[in-house]
């Protein structure tokens, strides 16, 4: 059972507090505190192997930290499963695309509902209530979804056979499934062309207004960050080097020194 903790209503809807996580000798993310408000972009930049990807999976419950706390919407979170995370409003992509390639479209994203549903295995297999009801809601979900995506006339299409940057839609299409209140996007427009990533940016930046969604995102693409996001955290070697709007972290001697000045 996560608990609940007392906290200032301005503190927004995600807070790290001091978290650390260690894998043996190696600190990945070193004491690092910050707040993501409700409905913004948040940008979390930095060099490779400065701990963004540790700190996602932090935030997922993929591993535990050594020390520190999340706290989601006034509740502690850290000692909750995966599941639990997403079953609270935390979805996620990843940096390596994980679809199911045999799939369809349309059944990547129905897998993705099976949190939003009460059938079982045996209601499922006999097609006793409420699983016929929740299969028809599920797979209309899923069209709407994948329509807001922009691949609704290749739903029935294997996954496979989707060019790298319909994949990333896809994905994030199943990540909505999930109705989350936050969706962390990791590495969004890794491998695109410069014409798909403003696209990408103008499709986050919607996708946050139709659903009134929180975005956490890691991306290397500097310029793509710099005007999408409303505030960006930079992190160096697992610490926190700055905080702030993209105006105040571009012109950081912190930053700069550690990231920017070797873009």
């Amino acid at each position: 059972m996560s608990q609940t903790i007392t906290t200032d209503k301005n503190q927004g809807i995600l807070t790290a507090q001091s978290l650390t996580r260690r894998f043996g000798g190696l600190v990945a993310v070193n004491n690092v505190s910050f707040t993501v408000n409700k409905y913004e972009i948040f940008g979390l930049i930095g060099p490779n192997g400065a701990g963004k990807t540790t700190l996602f999976n932090l935030i997922t419950a993929l591993i535990p930290p050594s020390s520190g706390e999340l706290i989601y919407q006034g509740k502690a979170i850290s000692q909750l499963r995966s599941h639990q995370i997403a079953n609270l409003g935390i979805a996620r992509t990843f940096q390596n695309i994980r679809l199911f390639g045999e799939l369809s479209a349309l059944e990547n994203v129905i897998i993705a509902r099976h949190l939003h549903t009460n059938s079982n295995i045996i209601t499922g297999v006999f097609g006793l209530p409420p699983a016929p009801q929740e299969e028809a809601k599920s797979r209309q979900k899923a069209l709407e979804l994948l329509e807001m995506v922009g691949l609704s006339d290749r739903a029935d299409e294997k996954a496979r056979n989707f060019a790298y940057g319909d994949q990333r839609r896809l994905e994030i299409a199943r990540a909505l499934a999930l109705e989350p209140q936050i969706l962390l996007l990791d590495e969004p427009a890794a491998g695109m062309n410069p014409s798909e990533k403003l696209q990408l940016s103008d499709f986050i930046r919607d996708l946050r207004d139709r659903l009134n969604l929180t975005i956490i995102l890691i991306e290397h693409h500097v310029p793509l960050v710099m005007g999408l996001c409303d505030r960006i955290a930079v992190l160096d070697f697992g610490q926190l080097i700055a905080l702030g709007e993209p105006s105040v972290v571009r012109n950081d001697p912190a930053v700069i020194d550690a990231y920017l000045g070797n873009e």
